[in-house]
Order: structure tokens, then sequence, then C-alpha cells
């Protein structure tokens, strides 16, 4: 009797981080918003905490910081999403070629994960125009997963490849969260967004190929509460996207994701002792701590979380795999565990097995 043909297995073979020209300093921006919000929620004085605690030092935009300081239209800031994110997809998706040896034309399916601007034809199709994908290409946008969607997209990338053995899968995450600051809107939200929000792009080519190196992608899981809608996420308003994030988010992470995490852990076999690199989307300064106390970590010990945070600030879906590459490139010992929280409420887990 022959033996079972075993499971295929999906690797990341490459990836790659993109993001946009113009550097927002921290200070620069608290300067501004003491302008703005200086007669709103008691005095800028009383904000001013919202910057310095926020543990960011810069972040990325795809416009001027002078940009932010006009009213704009839905209308322009769709425009420049865009073009601006077709353009990082570009830049990001021939990084991660050129890093697996491979071609454009090589690639058989393009998941695409952002939630940050309007498509239609989606991100993909557009950059199809620019860069030379087979015409066959399949096509797998994702969108409305905001910073779950890091995770949830490698695992529909690793579904995929695990599908069709023999494709190799493209990975796209783009978002342009500064974009959606509006100008009109003296709301606390918004001012958390002008302290924590900005621009990035990351791309991933996964295969189950026996030509494909790199880390296992390995088990995920995802879970979504009920009754969490108004938990995060975007309303529509006449100039943009108005964000929407409640203030109970870190109790959320210590109280309900953390018994999420151990059951997960638990059916792969693991603790969080046996876990050897946490790599944690960093939604914000408390959200790191949360994530640090339900892992029984010392305070700073989510290293590359907090470096991208500082560098790069909250760019939504993408920033986990900026967190990814950096714990790639300091060749820790495995397993990782990969985690989201995005709207629903959701969160969506992964574990990752370096060579």
């Amino acid at each position: 009797m022959s033996s079972p043909t075993p499971a295929p297995t999906p690797r990341l073979n490459a990836l790659s981080t993109a993001w946009p020209p113009f550097t927002l300093r921290q200070e620069d921006v608290a300067a501004n918003g003491a302008e703005l919000f200086a007669t709103t929620h008691g005095g800028f004085k009383r904000l001013e905490p919202i910057y310095r605690n926020s543990l960011i030092e810069t972040r990325h935009s795809c416009v001027p910081i002078e940009w932010y300081l006009q009213p704009h239209s839905f209308a322009e800031r769709n425009r420049l999403f865009l073009d601006n994110a077709v353009a990082l997809m570009a830049e990001s998706a021939t990084k991660a070629l050129d890093e697996a040896g491979l071609t454009a034309d090589q690639i058989d399916c393009i998941v695409t994960v952002c939630s940050t601007g309007i498509a239609t034809p989606s991100l993909e199709a557009h950059l199809m125009q620019v860069m030379p994908f087979r015409p066959d290409v399949r096509r797998v946008p994702l969108f409305g997963l905001g910073c779950a969607g890091g995770v949830l997209g490698l695992a529909r990338a690793a579904e995929a490849a695990k599908a069709w053995p023999e494709s190799r899968v493209l990975l796209l995450v783009v978002e342009l969260c500064a974009l959606t600051f509006r100008y009109q809107d003296r709301s606390k939200s918004n001012l958390v967004a002008t302290a924590l929000f900005g621009d990035g792009a990351a791309a991933a080519i996964v295969s189950c190929r026996d030509d494909g190196t790199g880390p296992v992608l390995g088990a995920s899981h995802e879970h979504t509460w009920p009754d969490s809608l108004d938990v995060m996420g975007w309303d529509v308003a006449d100039d943009g996207l108005k964000v929407v994030f409640s203030r109970d988010i870190p109790a959320l992470v210590q109280n309900d994701f953390q018994p999420i995490a151990e059951a997960f852990l638990s059916t792969n076999g693991l603790t969080a002792a046996g876990v050897g690199g946490f790599v944690c989307h960093p939604g914000g300064a408390k959200v790191i701590e949360a994530l640090e106390g339900v892992f029984t970590l010392c305070s700073g010990e989510m290293r590359h979380t907090r470096d991208v945070l500082r560098e790069h600030g909250n760019m939504s879906s993408a920033t986990v795999l900026f967190v990814l590459k950096a714990t790639l490139e300091a060749n820790e010992p495995g397993p990782w565990l990969l985690t989201t929280l995005g709207p629903g409420f959701t969160t969506a887990l992964m574990l990752v097995h370096p060579q």
C-alpha cells in the first residue's frame, strides 16, 4: 500500500517593504496639531501627551505635511490614493521578485490587501497596466480587513499556494492611512490619527514549489467577536473616510485576545514560553504594552514591533509585515507568532517557522 502524499508546504520565498518619500517628524506633526486642535477637548496642552507618548518619531507620507493643513475632497484623496498605492505596490513587488529571482510573468496569483482607498477595477488590475504580469493571473483583492489584513492576507496567500501547489503567489499589501486625515474634523479620534498613522506597502512571494526556499508558513487562525462592529473601522463622510476606534482596545487585548491566543498556541502544541519571536502589529503604545502583558514579556521586549512603530508609525495591514521583515533579518529562532487586530472586531494569528 502506497504512503499518502504529504500535504504541500507553503514557504515565504521573499518579503520586501516600501514607503513614500515624504518624512513626517512627530515633533512637526505635533506643532501643527497644536494649531488645529488648540481650542478643542480642553486645549492642546491636555492633548499633547497623545503625541509625546506614542513611541513614534517618524512616519512616511505620500504628500508633504503642508497638504494636511487644507481641506480636501474625497475625490481628490482617492485620486492621490490610486496613484501612490500603485506606485508603492510596483516598488515593493519589483523588490520581492528580484529577491526571489523571478519575473512578473512567473506569478500565477496576486492577493491584494488594502482598506484605505477605493479602487474598481481593483488595485492589482491597475498594477497589471505597469508591470508585465500574465493576463491569466488569478486576482484575489481583499478589502476592509484593516490592521488585521497583513496576517489574513498572508494566510490567504498560503491557502492559495496549497490549493495550486505548482503556483507562485504574490501578496501585495498597501495602506495610505495618512491620507484619511480630515482637516475639518476636530474630533479626538482624528487627533489620535494624526499622532499614529503612516503610509507603507509590503510584498511577499509564497509558494509550495520544490524550488522555493524560506520560512515555512504554518497554522493560522482568525476570530471575530460578536457585537463589535463599533470597535474599529471607517465611517464614510463627505470629505473622506472617518476613523473609528475605541479607547477600550488595550483592555480588549488584555481580556479578550489573551484566551484566543493561548488556545491557538495550545492547539499547535505551544505556550507563549515556547515562542521564539513575537511578530505583532503595533496598534499603538498601549496596545504593545497590553500584548507584552498577554505573553508575559518584559516591557520593551517586543523590540522589532517597537522599532517599526517608532520609525514608520501604524501603517494598518502593512505594519506587521515590516515587523516580520525585521525579525527575518535578525535571524531569530522560531517559531514566530504573528498577531494582528482589526475591524470586525477580528484577530488573526499565524505561526511561521524559520529555516
